[in-house]
């Protein structure tokens, strides 16, 4: 439930919070450098371009793409006060956001921001999670198809001290959270990542696989498949065009790397430019759920991607292009079938418990959204699941989630899912 208390604030938020984005050729971005190798920047930090050759045998055979290599590992910090039981989220304007104006958790950093690499301003509330960062308990990866090895430590601080409330941020209860997860791009996805690695589990969970099971099933499909990597020049990308202005797929089947230029009046650094990957159409993220031991088990997927370091699951379908999915040479023929029978079939909306749009993280990612859809059916499938299909119950996601076995969208998904048993 959204207050007016909170509305009235966003709405103060969205007027003092002003940012200007003009997209310029990649040759022109004031401290970047772009060659035939690489785009990076000239302090060597921040992040990457690089082009990457992948060769594998799982589904799609090869393929060459650029990718971001980002090497440093951020801080997606949320507090939780103890005594009231609200949360500290900030109103954050960023580059590649539609709407502009998003709720991030209390910290969202990469290292680059909060040692201060550019010149900018401290990043607040920073020392409250330092130490656990230290402890690497709470590192998830990021996008395995747009990030090379990228990893961010998601922390949730429980604090009985008094806290100075800073302009630019705001307690939500969790009844409030709630609510905005029901809003399209409200929460942005660091937020949603946080809440996603810090829900609590079932009293009672009984699955229909055990741990032991999905350990060995894991076994025989990262036995019989592979997925190697090579890093390359830009200039070497076959199926891409690089030129002064932009990075293209040929045939314009994916996102594409373009340059902006940034002014804004509430960041660290108040003009920058950069380099940023934008989304080409709206994508899709969905998970069938159904109750078996009168348990909720979600539909998981194996898959291997080019930044993650190893097998994941992930949500039972995902398309870049919900809109032409059915002519999208990436997609097997059972997730067509799965999107075509079940998410977008008007007979299975009765059975939607989750709906809504949200965005990819502004800061790399130019007007990239996602629609977030998930099914609780409650009657007989009538197909026989696939082999690199699993069902999973609710505390072995949990469970899997924080030892690193999911991917961001599933776990995304997964934390709107459950976000009113948010730790």
């Amino acid at each position: 439930m959204i207050n007016n208390k909170f509305k009235n604030w966003f709405k103060g938020q969205k007027k003092i919070n002003k940012i200007n984005i003009d997209i310029i050729d990649i040759s022109k971005i004031n401290n970047w450098k772009a060659d035939k190798v690489s785009i990076f920047h000239i302090s060597k930090k921040f992040f990457k371009i690089i082009g990457i050759k992948v060769n594998t045998n799982f589904f799609k055979k090869n393929w060459d793409q650029p990718i971001i290599l980002q090497n440093e590992l951020g801080i997606l910090g949320l507090i939780k006060n103890f005594e009231n039981g609200k949360y500290l989220l900030q109103a954050k304007v960023e580059p590649g956001n539609k709407n502009k104006l998003q709720l991030s958790p209390t910290v969202q950093a990469t290292k680059s921001n909060f040692t201060q690499i550019h010149g900018g301003k401290k990043v607040p509330y920073l020392n409250f999670f330092l130490k656990q960062m230290k402890k690497n308990i709470s590192n998830q990866s990021e996008q395995g198809f747009r990030y090379l090895y990228k990893f961010n430590s998601n922390i949730l601080v429980i604090t009985k001290k008094k806290i100075k409330l800073l302009p630019g941020f705001y307690w939500a209860s969790l009844k409030e959270l709630i609510g905005m997860s029901n809003l399209k791009n409200l929460l942005n996805m660091d937020t949603l990542s946080v809440i996603s690695t810090h829900i609590k589990p079932n009293r009672i969970d009984k699955p229909i696989n055990s741990k032991k099971f999905i350990k060995e099933w894991f076994k025989k499909k990262d036995n019989k498949f592979f997925l190697k990597n090579k890093i390359v020049p830009l200039s070497h990308l076959k199926d891409w065009s690089y030129n002064s202005k932009k990075i293209s797929h040929k045939n314009n089947d994916h996102f594409s790397v373009i340059g902006i230029k940034t002014q804004t009046n509430k960041r660290e650094v108040e003009s920058w430019c950069q380099p940023i990957l934008k989304g080409k159409n709206l994508a899709l993220t969905g998970f069938i759920i159904k109750e078996f031991n009168k348990t909720n088990h979600y539909l998981c997927r194996y898959i291997l991607k080019p930044g993650l370091k190893k097998s994941v699951l992930t949500s039972t379908v995902n398309t870049s292009n919900i809109k032409f999915f059915g002519s999208d040479k990436n997609l097997t023929d059972i997730q067509k079938q799965f999107i075509k029978k079940f998410f977008l079939n008007k007979k299975y909306q009765k059975f939607k418990v989750y709906d809504n749009i949200m965005s990819d993280e502004g800061g790399r990612f130019f007007h990239s959204e996602i629609r977030y859809l998930g099914l609780f059916i409650n009657e007989d499938l009538n197909f026989r699941l696939p082999s690199n299909y699993i069902w999973v119950s609710q505390n072995q996601m949990i469970d899997m989630i924080q030892n690193k076995r999911f991917d961001i969208e599933a776990r995304l998904l997964f934390g709107c899912l459950n976000i009113s048993n948010l730790m």
